[in-house]
């Protein structure tokens, strides 16, 4: 029996994520620790343009991972855990992520193409522009700023050079200003 023929007879020739049954191809499940079918599902090509095209993805679409989720085919999970990740921002998939349970090793494979990861949670040190801060960059003060502790004051337009980041809070910077080593709020800086 060939590969896809078997893929068509678990799925019953419908796609394993949407339930949709024309344009299926079979596709391979990424980062699998297996081989052979169960490392493949079966899917609609609607399905696999939205997954290789994230700027393309329809989150309305993607409703369909509620039943798709409940699937006994370890490969069709991971796809609906990562798919559900994706679309975390949109509110309804953390409600499905929540339900969904992955074995350790299903959530090793899972997270192994970093759709788990936590992008927009990052901590990003901003300017009052707006513009991203980096651990070395050079700053210059747009407001007269009392050091305390320190008995002075950092005067607007002073230029602080080689910044660190405060790794906790994305409010602060350190840097050297008058030969001491001071915390910056990022809101007072423009970067020069």
């Amino acid at each position: 029996m060939s590969f896809e023929r078997e893929l068509h007879k678990r799925s019953g020739s419908v796609c394993e994520l949407s339930g949709a049954s024309e344009n299926l191809v079979v596709y391979e499940v990424p980062k699998s620790p297996k081989t052979g079918i169960d490392s493949h599902i079966l899917i609609s090509q609607t399905c696999i343009t939205q997954i290789e095209n994230p700027e393309k993805m329809d989150p309305n679409f993607w409703r369909c991972l509620n039943d798709s989720m409940w699937s006994e085919v370890p490969a069709v999970q991971v796809m609906a855990w990562r798919m559900l990740h994706r679309l975390k921002s949109e509110g309804w998939p953390q409600d499905l992520l929540d339900m969904l349970y992955l074995d350790d090793d299903m959530m090793v494979w899972a997270n192994a193409t970093g759709d788990g990861d936590d992008k927009e949670e990052a901590i990003k040190h901003l300017d009052a522009n707006g513009v991203i801060l980096q651990a070395g960059d050079s700053v210059v003060l747009i407001k007269d700023l009392d050091v305390k502790g320190a008995n002075f004051t950092a005067k607007r337009g002073t230029h602080v050079r080689n910044i660190s980041l405060v790794h906790d809070n994305a409010e602060q910077i350190e840097g050297r200003a008058n030969g001491q080593h001071i915390v910056i709020l990022t809101k007072f800086v423009k970067k020069s």
